[in-house]
């Protein structure tokens, strides 16, 4: 069974970060992904509040950080963590192929799509219903799509969607987004349409999504819109079933990993990253807190010996 100093769990922006500040200390680094390097990073659209690059989409941003990663790290795709457990001083990590022993874990597996469980979502994945408008948003172009939601990503798939040619209007439950002021301008430089106070309440269509049935919270009113396709970007929830199942220390409301500064939990040589963690979800956070883990779990490490 191969031993490791280090094995990340999660290969999004934390992940990736832990993993290079890792390698360039001398350790023997894992980082072990159960789909693509990446994670949810690969599905931002643009950013320009990563410092450094006044645009760049999270594709771009991870194609870079992946090769910088490998110099370092050894990246193993499409290998779930099934479960980590103590044997003796060290951390078993077992997945979908293999096992192996590492002397510290960091959790870095991130959030996934939060879903609104409306009538038609899961139906029509796939055929009008997407989580990622960099994926599917170009088979849109030309056709008319709501984007579902307030926040940070939804304003993103907004802008990027009536970049590349599609006719988009957002839907939000609020009077106000809570997105960031900047791409509140942008929606409004770009006159993209917001459906105000309203509720995605059932989506419809034969083959494909035709129509999305809205309900209005301050008019008590139902509005059926005829659409192509439904984006849906409500929010993540942490991806922390592994941390549970081990024992790791997390909030009560949120389900969210708590550590110390130094990204510790509550268990010994296991600490954790990224967005998987309470506090902001932003790229740039992540990619701190991997460095911080890293940079813990190296310096915990020292000290046992």
């Amino acid at each position: 069974m191969d031993e490791y100093d280090m094995v990340i769990i999660g290969s999004g922006p934390a992940g990736l970060t832990a993993a290079i500040y890792s390698g360039r200390q001398n350790f023997k680094t894992l980082v072990l992904e159960k789909a693509l390097a990446g994670g949810t990073g690969l599905i931002v659209p643009l950013m320009e509040n990563y410092p450094g690059f006044d645009m760049i989409s999270g594709r771009k941003l991870i194609e870079l950080m992946k090769i910088q990663t490998m110099k370092h790290a050894e990246i193993k795709e499409f290998e779930e963590v099934k479960k980590v457990e103590y044997n003796g001083d060290l951390l078993k990590i077992s997945t979908t192929k293999a096992s192996y022993m590492s002397k510290s874990v960091i959790l870095a597996t991130g959030s996934k799509h939060r879903f609104l469980n409306v009538p038609g979502e899961a139906e029509f994945l796939g055929r009008g219903v997407s989580y990622c408008a960099t994926c599917d948003g170009p088979l849109f172009v030309g056709r008319r799509v709501l984007v579902v939601g307030g926040g940070n990503s939804a304003a993103q798939q907004a802008i990027y969607l009536d970049s590349i040619g599609v006719l988009v209007a957002m839907v939000h439950r609020r009077d106000e987004l809570r997105a960031e002021i900047y791409l509140q301008k942008l929606l409004e430089d770009k006159d993209i349409p917001i459906i105000w106070n309203s509720e995605l309440e059932k989506i419809k269509g034969d083959q494909l999504v035709q129509s999305a049935v809205l309900y209005n919270i301050k008019t008590d009113q139902k509005e059926e819109v005829i659409t192509n396709g439904v984006f849906i970007a409500v929010g993540e929830i942490p991806a922390n079933q592994v941390a549970k199942e081990m024992g790791v220390e997390i909030d009560e409301r949120g389900g969210y990993i708590i550590t110390d500064k130094g990204q510790r939990t509550n268990l010994p040589m296991v600490y954790a990253a990224g967005d998987i963690t309470i506090g902001n979800n932003q790229w740039l956070i992540a990619c701190s807190e991997g460095a911080v883990a890293a940079l813990s779990a190296y310096n915990d490490i020292r000290i046992k010996k």
